[in-house]
């Protein structure tokens, strides 16, 4: 029997990406709890900052609308942590070996992770954009305007969701992996999300202004209620061009380093 005869024949197209997508999307059905809290917590997070604090900082009872673009991309980030988790799992659970005796490509498995990942946070997004609606979000972009923000929403999902898959397989574990991803959770924090970012003090303003979220967040408000922006969709887009380069690049290499595919 010639080599040639031992050889499988190797999946082409997009079947493998397929078959993981479905995999990613089954085990987060399966595990609801965490969906539950990356909608949940969003939503409890904006219920206390308009209810409790919003009188505080906007008496005349608009700071729903201030608030909701910045907990949007909150809900992103909740969202998109889970996959830094499974990833690691993943790797830890040694599936990455089985599947490299496979006539398929191993990266596969990150794109499966990535793309549910992106449904289930434009699932997520799109519940806490109905609840704001209900408590009094009432932004006034057109059809342009919503086609825009949905847009800059996905490309920041898709950016942080690679960055959370990066940090996965880097971690050495899934509680490793959890705690890395704090970091990147406190970001909107420190941005204009809930407040101006004038209104912070001095040594503070420079790191809100300059950070990714930031131009993110004042893109998706002015785009809903037909702001003007500036330079900020440009900052927007650049700065999550490069992280989405710079995370799929960093992600690819730790594949191959972990995986051992070259």
């Amino acid at each position: 029997m010639t080599t040639a005869t031992l050889l499988r024949p190797r999946i082409t197209g997009l079947t493998a990406e397929s078959v993981f997508v479905k995999r990613s999307l089954t085990h987060s059905l399966r595990d609801g709890e965490s969906l539950l809290m990356a909608i949940m917590l969003p939503i409890m997070l904006m219920l206390l900052f308009t209810f409790v604090f919003g009188n505080a900082i906007d008496p005349a009872g608009g700071y729903v609308n201030y608030v909701v673009p910045g907990i949007i991309l909150l809900c992103a980030g909740f969202g998109a942590a889970s996959t830094a988790v499974y990833v690691a799992g993943d790797m830890k659970s040694g599936i990455i070996d089985r599947i490299r005796t496979m006539p398929l490509r191993s990266g596969a498995v990150l794109t499966g992770h990535v793309v549910a990942s992106l449904v289930r946070n434009l699932l997520a997004t799109g519940v806490v954009i109905g609840v704001a609606l209900l408590v009094g979000f009432r932004p006034t972009a057109d059809v342009w305007g919503w086609i825009g923000a949905v847009a800059m929403i996905a490309l920041y999902i898709l950016t942080i969701t690679y960055l959370f898959a990066a940090i996965g397989l880097a971690a050495g574990s899934p509680e490793a992996a959890s705690g890395y991803g704090f970091i990147i959770l406190f970001l909107p924090y420190l941005s204009s999300a809930f407040v101006p970012v004038d209104t912070m003090p001095t040594w503070l303003q420079w790191f809100a202004e300059n950070q990714p979220i930031t131009p993110i967040i004042e893109t998706i408000r002015g785009l809903l209620f037909d702001l003007p922006m500036g330079t900020e969709p440009w900052w927007a887009l650049g700065w999550c061009v490069a992280i989405l380069t710079g995370a799929v690049v960093w992600g690819a290499w730790l594949f191959r380093r972990k995986a051992g595919r070259r």
